[in-house]
């Protein structure tokens, strides 16, 4: 079995119009969601293999957020481009690359990439709110199968 957690970042701030787009930070709400998000998530026990976050810097503060309430390394975060600037085709590969002896996987990134990530894996058509978790499972003991196994299940939490 494989999950794979999808988490859009918390509320970022457009105050500073002279931030480039991947510099903005988040509000003082999308920190606490990230926080809120990331007890919820502790709360109910889960638990990541590998952590793979958007290099942008609301992204990468959501990430480090949830790592610290799942006890997960923050210094293990890999930051990925692709969660950044991609398309489907390339988190698909991202995924496809991951060592299959990771059987939970969390992406943070950002909409309407991860949105667009669930429809293709899942056919369900949802609009991930800021600081939302998508959790999907497939029966699969490989990530190279991930598209073409049976999805298990799917669930969306909001923080």
């Amino acid at each position: 079995m494989k999950t794979l957690f999808l988490v859009r970042h918390g509320q970022s701030s457009w105050d500073d119009v002279r931030l480039a787009d991947s510099e903005r930070p988040l509000t003082d709400k999308g920190k606490n969601d990230a926080a809120k998000m990331g007890r919820r998530l502790a709360e109910s026990d889960v638990a990541v293999d590998a952590l793979v976050s958007s290099p942008a810097q609301r992204a990468l503060a959501t990430a480090n957020a949830i790592a610290k309430r799942l006890e997960f390394k923050r210094r293990h975060i890999v930051q990925d481009q692709r969660l950044y600037t991609g398309q489907v085709d390339d988190l698909l590969q991202l995924l496809q690359e991951t060592d299959d002896e990771h059987k939970r996987l969390m992406l943070v990134g950002h909409n309407p990439l991860l949105s667009e990530l669930v429809l293709c894996l899942s056919s369900k058509d949802v609009n991930l709110p800021t600081c939302a978790v998508a959790v999907l499972r497939f029966d699969t003991k490989s990530w190279m199968k991930i598209g073409r196994k049976k999805l298990e299940k799917v669930a969306i939490k909001y923080s």
